[in-house]
């Protein structure tokens, strides 16, 4: 073996070691919290890294019938209300920003990516009083404007990047046929950045599903209540079951890893390719 072929099995030998340590990691935790899922609280706190003796199914319906029911709903409802929401309005925004001369188009442009540098708990005392005053607090609606607003600007800097190295001559073929900018923007530009639209709606879905702060601040029933925050309804100062507190996470992270492994592909060539734009 010449020393070229020496010092490339050693690479690939330390790559492969810190990819599987890698799994390791993140794997562990996950395997670790559905097992504890399946455990009594004797059998978790006489050997918690221990397999479980039997699978306690009623764990899982526990954890349902306490209102994880309600919290999932609430999630579903609040994360894809706001990920449609959020999305189609950014990318509006990005076509409008790429596509249509306007005056002052960069001041715009840099008014709405300079929302990335506001901090949403900076706001929250104003917020809160804004919604009380309309009406808004503890309602689906509070938790589906902030979603939308405070995710806007990302996503809109993520399509736009995107959105910008799009052929332009495919416009202007659409507008010498009498295509409206509606109808561009609809049939040609939106099918051409599926593949940050579907990272972009990755993205959101990750945040609106695991967002903590709003929800907690906002709400304050288990009728709008989402999963981060309804989880910790579980925990009792007498006494928590936590087979049913891990229950109730394992039935909380399952949807978003479904969704991520089934979009995957999308997801990292919509990024690679509007990042690296």
């Amino acid at each position: 073996m010449t020393r070229t072929g020496f010092f490339s099995a050693i690479s690939r030998v330390f790559m492969w070691s810190f990819l599987l340590a890698l799994v390791v990691v993140v794997a562990y935790p996950l395997l670790w919290m559905v097992l504890n899922g399946f455990k009594t609280n004797t059998e978790l706190f006489g050997n918690p890294f221990a397999l479980p003796l039997q699978l306690n199914w009623e764990n899982y319906v526990t954890a349902w019938n306490r209102g994880v029911s309600d919290y999932l709903t609430a999630s579903v409802l609040v994360t894809v209300t706001s990920t449609i929401a959020t999305v189609f309005i950014s990318a509006w925004a990005a076509y409008g920003l790429t596509r249509v001369r306007m005056p002052f188009g960069r001041t715009v442009s840099g008014l709405i990516l300079g929302g990335l540098m506001l901090a949403p708990a900076v706001a929250l005392v104003p917020l809160v009083r804004m919604f009380q005053a309309m009406g808004l607090y503890n309602t689906f609606w509070a938790l589906l404007i902030l979603y939308t607003a405070f995710r806007i600007p990302f996503t809109t800097f993520l399509i736009r990047a995107y959105m910008i190295d799009l052929p332009r001559e495919v416009d202007e073929a659409a507008e010498v046929d009498g295509a409206s900018r509606w109808t561009t923007f609809w049939r040609i530009t939106l099918p051409m950045c599926k593949p940050i639209i579907i990272s972009t709606v990755i993205l959101h879905v990750l945040f609106a599903w695991n967002e903590y702060l709003f929800a907690m601040v906002f709400t304050s029933g288990t009728g709008v209540q989402t999963l981060p925050v309804g989880l910790t309804s579980l925990l009792s100062k007498h006494g928590t079951d936590y087979p049913v507190v891990f229950a109730g996470m394992v039935v909380a992270a399952l949807p978003v890893i479904v969704l991520f492994f089934a979009s995957q592909r999308y997801f990292i060539k919509g990024l690679s390719e509007g990042i690296g734009k």
